[in-house]
Protein backbone atom coordinates (compact mmCIF):
# COMPACT_ATOMS: atom_id res chain seq x y z
CA UNK A 1 0.00 0.00 0.00
CA UNK A 2 1.32 3.54 -0.67
CA UNK A 3 -0.03 6.43 1.54
CA UNK A 4 0.83 9.87 0.49
CA UNK A 5 -1.06 12.84 3.05
CA UNK A 6 -0.07 15.72 0.92
CA UNK A 7 -0.43 15.15 -2.57
CA UNK A 8 0.84 18.19 -4.37
CA UNK A 9 2.94 20.26 -7.03
CA UNK A 10 5.78 18.73 -5.30
CA UNK A 11 4.52 14.87 -5.73
CA UNK A 12 4.11 15.85 -9.90
CA UNK A 13 7.54 17.07 -9.95
CA UNK A 14 8.97 13.80 -7.89
CA UNK A 15 7.36 11.87 -10.40
CA UNK A 16 8.77 13.59 -13.69
CA UNK A 17 12.36 13.76 -12.00
CA UNK A 18 11.87 9.91 -11.52
CA UNK A 19 11.09 9.35 -14.81
CA UNK A 20 13.84 11.84 -16.02
CA UNK A 21 16.49 10.08 -14.57
CA UNK A 22 15.37 6.98 -15.26
CA UNK A 23 15.31 7.52 -19.22
CA UNK A 24 11.58 6.81 -19.46
CA UNK A 25 10.79 9.79 -21.61
CA UNK A 26 13.60 8.99 -24.41
CA UNK A 27 11.88 8.22 -27.69
CA UNK A 28 8.24 9.72 -26.72
CA UNK A 29 7.14 12.09 -29.13
CA UNK A 30 3.82 14.37 -29.58
CA UNK A 31 1.61 14.38 -32.66
CA UNK A 32 4.16 16.18 -34.46
CA UNK A 33 7.39 14.66 -34.85
CA UNK A 34 10.77 16.31 -33.55
CA UNK A 35 13.67 17.22 -35.37
CA UNK A 36 15.59 13.68 -35.35
CA UNK A 37 12.96 11.53 -34.39
CA UNK A 38 9.62 10.06 -35.77
CA UNK A 39 6.42 10.61 -34.94
CA UNK A 40 4.41 7.14 -33.92
CA UNK A 41 2.33 5.72 -36.88
CA UNK A 42 -1.28 6.24 -36.27
CA UNK A 43 -2.02 2.84 -37.02
CA UNK A 44 -0.12 1.85 -33.88
CA UNK A 45 -1.53 4.38 -31.78
CA UNK A 46 -4.84 3.27 -29.61
CA UNK A 47 -8.21 4.83 -30.22
CA UNK A 48 -9.11 8.02 -28.60
CA UNK A 49 -11.82 7.28 -25.69
CA UNK A 50 -14.22 10.99 -25.65
CA UNK A 51 -14.10 12.06 -21.99
CA UNK A 52 -17.33 13.38 -23.13
CA UNK A 53 -20.36 12.02 -22.65
CA UNK A 54 -23.59 10.29 -20.90
CA UNK A 55 -21.24 8.00 -19.28
CA UNK A 56 -17.65 8.50 -17.86
CA UNK A 57 -15.40 6.15 -19.75
CA UNK A 58 -13.53 3.51 -18.07
CA UNK A 59 -16.90 1.67 -17.18
CA UNK A 60 -17.68 0.10 -20.48
CA UNK A 61 -16.11 1.97 -22.70
CA UNK A 62 -13.54 0.96 -24.52
CA UNK A 63 -14.14 -2.41 -25.12
CA UNK A 64 -11.96 -4.63 -24.70
CA UNK A 65 -10.46 -2.47 -21.26
CA UNK A 66 -6.99 -1.39 -21.25
CA UNK A 67 -4.10 -3.95 -20.20
CA UNK A 68 -3.08 -1.49 -17.22
CA UNK A 69 -4.93 0.59 -14.54
CA UNK A 70 -3.51 2.89 -11.23
CA UNK A 71 -6.57 3.72 -8.47
CA UNK A 72 -6.07 6.54 -6.48
CA UNK A 73 -8.38 6.76 -3.45
CA UNK A 74 -8.26 9.91 -1.35
CA UNK A 75 -9.81 11.78 1.31
CA UNK A 76 -11.22 15.93 0.92
CA UNK A 77 -10.23 18.11 3.67
CA UNK A 78 -13.16 18.82 6.45
CA UNK A 79 -13.84 22.58 4.36
CA UNK A 80 -13.43 21.37 0.71
CA UNK A 81 -16.46 22.07 -1.39
CA UNK A 82 -17.10 18.68 -3.74
CA UNK A 83 -18.25 20.80 -6.87
CA UNK A 84 -15.46 23.20 -7.52
CA UNK A 85 -13.12 20.59 -6.99
CA UNK A 86 -14.93 17.62 -9.24
CA UNK A 87 -15.42 20.45 -11.87
CA UNK A 88 -11.58 21.80 -12.17
CA UNK A 89 -10.67 17.86 -12.31
CA UNK A 90 -13.42 17.07 -14.91
CA UNK A 91 -11.52 20.35 -17.02
CA UNK A 92 -8.58 18.77 -16.23
CA UNK A 93 -9.03 15.24 -17.59
CA UNK A 94 -10.59 16.68 -20.86
CA UNK A 95 -7.30 18.45 -21.50
CA UNK A 96 -5.69 15.40 -21.01
CA UNK A 97 -7.35 13.37 -22.78
CA UNK A 98 -7.36 15.79 -25.60
CA UNK A 99 -3.43 16.06 -25.26
CA UNK A 100 -3.20 19.56 -24.43
CA UNK A 101 -2.04 19.45 -21.30
CA UNK A 102 2.24 19.87 -21.01
CA UNK A 103 2.13 17.73 -18.07
CA UNK A 104 1.47 14.70 -19.51
CA UNK A 105 5.17 15.01 -20.93
CA UNK A 106 5.23 13.85 -24.56
CA UNK A 107 3.69 10.76 -24.73
CA UNK A 108 0.05 10.64 -27.05
CA UNK A 109 -2.94 9.87 -24.37
CA UNK A 110 -4.36 7.03 -26.66
CA UNK A 111 -7.25 5.32 -24.89
CA UNK A 112 -6.30 6.79 -21.56
CA UNK A 113 -9.45 6.85 -19.95
CA UNK A 114 -9.91 8.73 -16.34
CA UNK A 115 -13.07 7.52 -14.22
CA UNK A 116 -13.49 9.89 -11.05
CA UNK A 117 -16.39 8.21 -8.22
CA UNK A 118 -17.16 9.68 -4.75
CA UNK A 119 -17.66 7.85 -1.89
CA UNK A 120 -20.17 7.69 0.47
CA UNK A 121 -19.60 10.71 2.92
CA UNK A 122 -19.57 12.89 -0.17
CA UNK A 123 -22.78 11.33 -1.70
CA UNK A 124 -24.52 11.73 1.99
CA UNK A 125 -23.90 15.26 2.02
CA UNK A 126 -26.21 15.56 -1.13
CA UNK A 127 -28.33 13.27 0.28
CA UNK A 128 -28.90 10.65 2.62
CA UNK A 129 -31.09 8.21 -0.01
CA UNK A 130 -29.10 8.61 -3.01
CA UNK A 131 -27.39 5.79 -4.88
CA UNK A 132 -24.28 4.84 -3.28
CA UNK A 133 -24.51 6.87 0.20
CA UNK A 134 -24.15 3.30 1.93
CA UNK A 135 -20.79 2.15 3.10
CA UNK A 136 -19.86 -1.45 2.19
CA UNK A 137 -20.11 -4.27 5.47
CA UNK A 138 -17.90 -6.04 6.56
CA UNK A 139 -16.70 -9.59 4.98
CA UNK A 140 -14.87 -12.77 6.65
CA UNK A 141 -11.23 -12.90 5.26
CA UNK A 142 -10.59 -8.95 5.91
CA UNK A 143 -7.10 -8.05 6.82
CA UNK A 144 -7.71 -4.20 6.01
CA UNK A 145 -5.92 -0.92 7.39
CA UNK A 146 -8.11 1.56 8.58
CA UNK A 147 -6.52 4.13 5.62
CA UNK A 148 -7.72 1.49 3.16
CA UNK A 149 -11.08 1.05 3.92
CA UNK A 150 -13.26 3.75 2.19
CA UNK A 151 -12.55 6.95 1.06
CA UNK A 152 -14.20 10.02 -0.73
CA UNK A 153 -12.65 10.12 -3.68
CA UNK A 154 -11.63 7.20 -6.82
CA UNK A 155 -9.44 8.40 -9.60
CA UNK A 156 -9.33 4.86 -11.77
CA UNK A 157 -6.90 5.72 -15.01
CA UNK A 158 -6.56 3.16 -17.47
CA UNK A 159 -4.61 2.91 -20.47
CA UNK A 160 -3.12 0.58 -22.77
CA UNK A 161 0.62 2.93 -21.82
CA UNK A 162 1.11 1.74 -18.63
CA UNK A 163 3.81 5.30 -18.83
CA UNK A 164 0.42 7.11 -18.88
CA UNK A 165 -0.88 6.01 -15.48
CA UNK A 166 1.75 7.94 -12.96
CA UNK A 167 1.99 10.89 -14.82
CA UNK A 168 -1.77 11.34 -15.37
CA UNK A 169 -2.40 10.62 -11.40
CA UNK A 170 0.69 13.50 -10.70
CA UNK A 171 -1.25 15.96 -13.12
CA UNK A 172 -4.09 15.57 -11.48
CA UNK A 173 -3.03 15.27 -7.64
CA UNK A 174 -1.26 18.40 -8.11
CA UNK A 175 -4.80 19.69 -9.82
CA UNK A 176 -6.06 19.38 -6.52
CA UNK A 177 -3.13 20.36 -4.37
CA UNK A 178 -3.69 20.17 -0.70
CA UNK A 179 -7.14 20.08 -1.10
CA UNK A 180 -7.30 16.28 -1.10
CA UNK A 181 -5.21 13.94 0.82
CA UNK A 182 -4.25 10.38 -0.63
CA UNK A 183 -5.64 7.75 1.42
CA UNK A 184 -3.96 4.95 -1.09
CA UNK A 185 -3.42 3.65 -4.51
CA UNK A 186 -2.84 -0.03 -6.63
CA UNK A 187 -0.98 -0.38 -10.23
CA UNK A 188 -2.28 -3.65 -11.90
CA UNK A 189 -2.75 -5.09 -15.00
CA UNK A 190 -5.01 -7.39 -17.18
CA UNK A 191 -4.03 -10.29 -19.17
CA UNK A 192 -4.18 -11.31 -22.60
CA UNK A 193 -7.84 -11.02 -23.79
CA UNK A 194 -8.84 -14.80 -24.51
CA UNK A 195 -11.58 -14.85 -27.40
CA UNK A 196 -14.74 -16.18 -26.11
CA UNK A 197 -17.61 -18.10 -27.91
CA UNK A 198 -20.30 -14.73 -27.57
CA UNK A 199 -18.20 -12.71 -29.82
CA UNK A 200 -16.51 -11.00 -26.47
CA UNK A 201 -12.69 -11.30 -25.06
CA UNK A 202 -12.45 -11.76 -21.15
CA UNK A 203 -8.85 -12.02 -19.69
CA UNK A 204 -7.44 -14.79 -17.19
CA UNK A 205 -6.99 -14.17 -13.33
CA UNK A 206 -3.88 -14.87 -11.71
CA UNK A 207 -5.37 -18.16 -10.64
CA UNK A 208 -5.32 -18.80 -14.37
CA UNK A 209 -8.85 -19.03 -15.56
CA UNK A 210 -10.78 -17.10 -17.61
CA UNK A 211 -12.26 -13.93 -16.01
CA UNK A 212 -15.29 -11.61 -16.52
CA UNK A 213 -17.15 -14.29 -18.42
CA UNK A 214 -20.86 -13.30 -16.85
CA UNK A 215 -21.64 -10.00 -16.89
CA UNK A 216 -24.22 -6.88 -18.15
CA UNK A 217 -22.70 -7.71 -21.72
CA UNK A 218 -25.87 -6.20 -23.93
CA UNK A 219 -27.58 -2.27 -24.00
CA UNK A 220 -30.58 -4.21 -22.31
CA UNK A 221 -28.72 -5.79 -19.43
CA UNK A 222 -26.85 -2.78 -18.96
CA UNK A 223 -29.82 -0.59 -18.80
CA UNK A 224 -31.05 -2.99 -16.34
CA UNK A 225 -28.03 -3.48 -13.85
CA UNK A 226 -25.45 -1.28 -14.68
CA UNK A 227 -26.34 2.32 -15.47
CA UNK A 228 -28.26 4.27 -12.97
CA UNK A 229 -31.75 5.38 -13.94
CA UNK A 230 -32.40 7.91 -11.74
CA UNK A 231 -32.97 10.11 -9.30
CA UNK A 232 -31.71 12.76 -11.39
CA UNK A 233 -28.59 14.01 -9.60
CA UNK A 234 -26.92 10.61 -10.27
CA UNK A 235 -28.73 9.46 -13.62
CA UNK A 236 -26.02 7.94 -15.76
CA UNK A 237 -23.85 7.24 -13.39
CA UNK A 238 -23.26 3.45 -11.45
CA UNK A 239 -21.98 2.03 -8.30
CA UNK A 240 -18.25 0.59 -7.84
CA UNK A 241 -16.65 -1.74 -5.45
CA UNK A 242 -13.09 -1.89 -5.33
CA UNK A 243 -11.44 -5.12 -3.24
CA UNK A 244 -7.89 -5.52 -3.18
CA UNK A 245 -6.71 -9.27 -2.23
CA UNK A 246 -3.84 -11.28 -1.40
CA UNK A 247 -3.52 -14.48 -3.10
CA UNK A 248 -2.37 -17.78 -2.09
CA UNK A 249 -0.77 -18.56 -4.93
CA UNK A 250 1.26 -21.52 -3.81
CA UNK A 251 -1.12 -23.14 -2.29
CA UNK A 252 -3.84 -22.89 -5.13
CA UNK A 253 -0.84 -24.27 -7.54
CA UNK A 254 0.10 -27.17 -5.25
CA UNK A 255 -3.97 -28.45 -6.35
CA UNK A 256 -4.26 -30.92 -9.08
CA UNK A 257 -5.73 -29.42 -12.17
CA UNK A 258 -9.17 -30.95 -11.75
CA UNK A 259 -9.11 -29.92 -7.83
CA UNK A 260 -8.61 -26.33 -8.98
CA UNK A 261 -11.60 -26.67 -11.94
CA UNK A 262 -13.56 -27.75 -9.10
CA UNK A 263 -13.34 -24.57 -7.12
CA UNK A 264 -14.14 -22.46 -9.91
CA UNK A 265 -16.72 -24.78 -11.67
CA UNK A 266 -14.98 -24.33 -14.78
CA UNK A 267 -12.40 -26.44 -17.28
CA UNK A 268 -9.22 -24.01 -16.73
CA UNK A 269 -7.91 -24.22 -20.31
CA UNK A 270 -11.56 -23.08 -22.27
CA UNK A 271 -13.79 -21.69 -19.15
CA UNK A 272 -16.43 -24.03 -19.90
CA UNK A 273 -18.56 -25.19 -17.43
CA UNK A 274 -17.98 -28.13 -15.47
CA UNK A 275 -21.63 -29.24 -16.49
CA UNK A 276 -20.32 -28.61 -20.39
CA UNK A 277 -22.26 -26.48 -22.94
CA UNK A 278 -20.44 -23.62 -24.19
CA UNK A 279 -18.23 -20.58 -22.29
CA UNK A 280 -21.08 -18.13 -22.64
CA UNK A 281 -24.21 -20.36 -22.06
CA UNK A 282 -23.53 -20.77 -18.39
CA UNK A 283 -23.08 -23.37 -15.99
CA UNK A 284 -26.04 -26.16 -15.75
CA UNK A 285 -26.57 -26.27 -11.75
CA UNK A 286 -28.10 -28.91 -11.81
CA UNK A 287 -26.92 -31.67 -13.85
CA UNK A 288 -24.95 -34.78 -11.75
CA UNK A 289 -23.14 -37.41 -12.86
CA UNK A 290 -24.68 -41.28 -12.86
CA UNK A 291 -24.27 -41.90 -8.93
CA UNK A 292 -25.72 -38.80 -7.99
CA UNK A 293 -23.17 -36.12 -7.87
CA UNK A 294 -23.10 -32.56 -8.64
CA UNK A 295 -21.21 -31.60 -12.21
CA UNK A 296 -20.64 -28.49 -10.59
CA UNK A 297 -19.89 -28.83 -7.05
CA UNK A 298 -22.02 -27.28 -4.31
CA UNK A 299 -19.05 -24.96 -2.86
CA UNK A 300 -17.65 -24.26 -6.73
CA UNK A 301 -17.44 -20.22 -7.57
CA UNK A 302 -19.87 -20.16 -10.41
CA UNK A 303 -22.80 -21.66 -8.57
CA UNK A 304 -22.08 -19.40 -4.86
CA UNK A 305 -21.56 -16.32 -7.46
CA UNK A 306 -24.27 -17.45 -9.68
CA UNK A 307 -26.67 -13.92 -10.18
CA UNK A 308 -29.82 -16.37 -10.45
CA UNK A 309 -28.89 -18.81 -7.26
CA UNK A 310 -28.16 -15.35 -5.17
CA UNK A 311 -31.14 -13.39 -6.27
CA UNK A 312 -29.35 -10.58 -7.58
CA UNK A 313 -28.61 -8.98 -10.95
CA UNK A 314 -25.43 -9.16 -12.61
CA UNK A 315 -22.30 -6.97 -11.71
CA UNK A 316 -19.45 -5.98 -14.48
CA UNK A 317 -16.56 -7.41 -13.35
CA UNK A 318 -13.02 -6.47 -13.61
CA UNK A 319 -10.09 -8.18 -12.13
CA UNK A 320 -6.48 -7.23 -12.50
CA UNK A 321 -3.61 -8.66 -11.74
CA UNK A 322 -0.94 -6.91 -8.85
CA UNK A 323 2.49 -7.19 -7.47
CA UNK A 324 2.66 -5.25 -5.04
CA UNK A 325 2.13 -4.69 -1.99
CA UNK A 326 1.81 -8.92 -2.16
CA UNK A 327 0.77 -10.96 -5.36
CA UNK A 328 -2.63 -11.17 -5.86
CA UNK A 329 -5.72 -9.08 -7.73
CA UNK A 330 -7.57 -5.98 -7.34
CA UNK A 331 -11.08 -6.81 -7.91
CA UNK A 332 -13.82 -3.86 -9.65
CA UNK A 333 -17.42 -4.38 -10.10
CA UNK A 334 -19.73 -2.34 -11.64
CA UNK A 335 -23.63 -2.38 -10.67
CA UNK A 336 -26.52 0.21 -10.25
CA UNK A 337 -27.78 -1.54 -6.99
CA UNK A 338 -25.12 -2.05 -3.98
CA UNK A 339 -26.93 -5.34 -3.11
CA UNK A 340 -25.59 -7.24 -6.20
CA UNK A 341 -22.30 -7.11 -4.63
CA UNK A 342 -23.34 -7.13 -0.94
CA UNK A 343 -25.58 -10.06 -1.54
CA UNK A 344 -23.26 -11.84 -3.79
CA UNK A 345 -20.52 -11.87 -1.65
CA UNK A 346 -22.62 -12.65 1.74
CA UNK A 347 -23.87 -15.74 -0.29
CA UNK A 348 -20.10 -16.41 -1.29
CA UNK A 349 -18.77 -15.72 2.90
CA UNK A 350 -20.72 -19.31 3.52
CA UNK A 351 -18.98 -21.72 1.37
CA UNK A 352 -17.17 -20.49 -1.61
CA UNK A 353 -14.36 -23.16 -2.11
CA UNK A 354 -12.34 -19.69 -3.85
CA UNK A 355 -12.53 -17.50 -1.14
CA UNK A 356 -10.08 -19.69 0.94
CA UNK A 357 -7.16 -18.45 -1.36
CA UNK A 358 -8.20 -14.72 -0.64
CA UNK A 359 -7.29 -12.52 2.33
CA UNK A 360 -8.91 -8.68 1.39
CA UNK A 361 -6.44 -6.07 2.30
CA UNK A 362 -8.21 -2.72 1.05
CA UNK A 363 -12.36 -2.36 0.43
CA UNK A 364 -14.19 0.65 -0.85
CA UNK A 365 -17.25 1.79 -2.23
CA UNK A 366 -18.12 4.79 -5.00
CA UNK A 367 -20.49 6.83 -7.06
CA UNK A 368 -19.47 6.83 -9.95
CA UNK A 369 -20.50 9.99 -11.57
CA UNK A 370 -22.52 10.43 -14.07
CA UNK A 371 -20.94 11.83 -18.00
CA UNK A 372 -20.29 15.70 -18.21
CA UNK A 373 -19.00 17.46 -21.02
CA UNK A 374 -18.58 22.05 -21.25
CA UNK A 375 -21.88 22.50 -20.40
CA UNK A 376 -22.50 19.61 -17.48
CA UNK A 377 -19.30 19.89 -15.44
CA UNK A 378 -17.86 16.65 -13.81
CA UNK A 379 -20.24 16.08 -11.00
CA UNK A 380 -22.67 19.11 -11.40
CA UNK A 381 -25.92 17.05 -11.17
CA UNK A 382 -25.12 16.27 -7.75
CA UNK A 383 -23.46 19.23 -6.34
CA UNK A 384 -24.57 21.99 -8.39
Amino acid sequence: MHQADHPSRRTFLDVVGAMVAAGLTAGCTSDSAQPGRHAPSAAARPVTVPAAGRHQAGVTLPQPAQRNLLAVVADLGAAVAPGPLLAELGQAIRTLIAGADQRLLGPPPGDLTVTVGVGPRLVRMAGASLPGANDLPRFSRERIDPRARGGDLLIQICASDALLLPVVAAALLDQAGDRIHERWRQSARRGANVPLDNGLTAPRNPLGFIDGIVGPHTAAEQQRDLWLAGPPAVAGGTLAVLRRMELDLPRFAALSVAEQEAVFGRRRASGVPLSGGTVASGPELGAKTPDGRYLVPANAHVRRANPAVVGAGLMLRRSYSTDEPAPGLLFISFQNDLRTFTATLTHMDTSDALLQFTTTTASATFLILPGFDRQHPLGSQLFG
